[in-house]
């Protein structure tokens, strides 16, 4: 029961993604869907709400805003992250997209291989910051954390 069950993604204002990110983010939310663990943290001494969640993400004043609901939509909890801890990894992230999606296109797969070793562990270090930052907040295993960094991401940058 504690899991994510609806996602939304509140990217208006926010430039339209290139093919590529569209393509990641469909695939975040699919996997996300079909497979997380989202457990939230007791607070103000009463007991954690059980899921299924609903989660919209959105970013406002250079903040990750989490709205978290039920299953039926009543609301439960927002979460505000600063986005500052976030900037360096997802820039890198970013960049060596950018690289693997270039490398896809024209270079041996042994190549192809050695960049998307990269990517993950860049994609692993933004997912352990996410679950870092949730601490107290809410838990999730590194699959769950790994696609909702996706998500950040590309809100983050703006498509």
């Amino acid at each position: 029961m504690n899991r994510i069950c609806h996602i939304e993604i509140n990217d208006s204002g926010l430039p339209a993604p290139t093919p590529e990110v569209e393509q990641e983010r469909k695939v975040a939310i699919f996997d996300l869907l079909e497979d997380n663990s989202f457990i939230l943290a007791a607070r103000g001494g009463q007991a954690a709400p059980t899921g299924p969640f609903r989660l919209a993400l959105a970013i406002r004043e250079r903040r990750l805003v989490v709205d978290i609901a039920a299953e039926d939509g009543a609301e439960i909890a927002q979460f505000q992250l600063s986005l500052g801890p976030f900037r360096q990894v997802v820039k890198d992230y970013y960049q060596i997209c950018g690289s693997y999606f270039d490398a896809v296109k024209r270079l041996p797969p042994s190549q192809i291989e050695a960049i998307d070793m990269a990517r993950r562990g860049i994609h692993n270090e933004g997912a352990r910051l996410l679950q870092e930052r949730m601490e107290g907040k809410a838990e999730m295993d590194i699959d769950t954390a790994r696609r909702l960094f996706t998500l950040i991401c590309v809100l983050h940058f703006g498509g």
